[in-house]
């Protein structure tokens, strides 16, 4: 089932506000601001553990519905799952720097898309400014 968000299966819809929900809680970690993610081991092991939540999200959209991921790229789900990947068996190669990146650039792009997707309105703003289309960065290692 991956015509249109009206005709998606009720774990993928639930998937896809669990990632959103996931999503505004990397938003509030980003809104402390760079110094305090770069001074904070705890911080930044934060964020690891919600791209590794978002990437779990993908993975539940994966197993509801295989054909979604693959008939939706422009939702960039496929590269949250990757990310999910390299952190969880990586986790000693970090680069805490593209895990900012990606938390303040790709994340909210991907947020606005999947919101775009299941019809509701799209959050022009992070606690860093606007944000435009991004292309997750998969690369965690440094």
């Amino acid at each position: 089932m991956t015509a249109g968000s009206g005709g998606l299966h009720p774990r993928v819809r639930q998937s896809l506000n669990d990632l959103l929900d996931q999503a505004e809680v990397t938003a509030r970690l980003v809104a402390r601001g760079r110094a305090a993610y770069d001074r904070d081991e705890m911080l930044r092991l934060a964020a690891e553990s919600l791209l590794i939540r978002l990437g779990e999200c993908v993975d539940r959209i994966d197993k509801a519905d295989p054909g979604f991921v693959p008939a939706h790229p422009a939702l960039e789900l496929r590269s949250l799952k990757d990310t999910r990947n390299v952190l969880a068996h990586g986790y000693d190669i970090v680069d805490h720097a593209l895990v900012w990146s990606i938390i303040t650039a790709n994340i909210p792009a991907v947020a606005d898309s999947v919101r775009v997707y299941l019809g509701g309105a799209v959050n022009d703003q992070t606690p860093e400014g606007p944000q435009g289309s991004h292309h997750l960065e998969v690369d965690v290692r440094g």
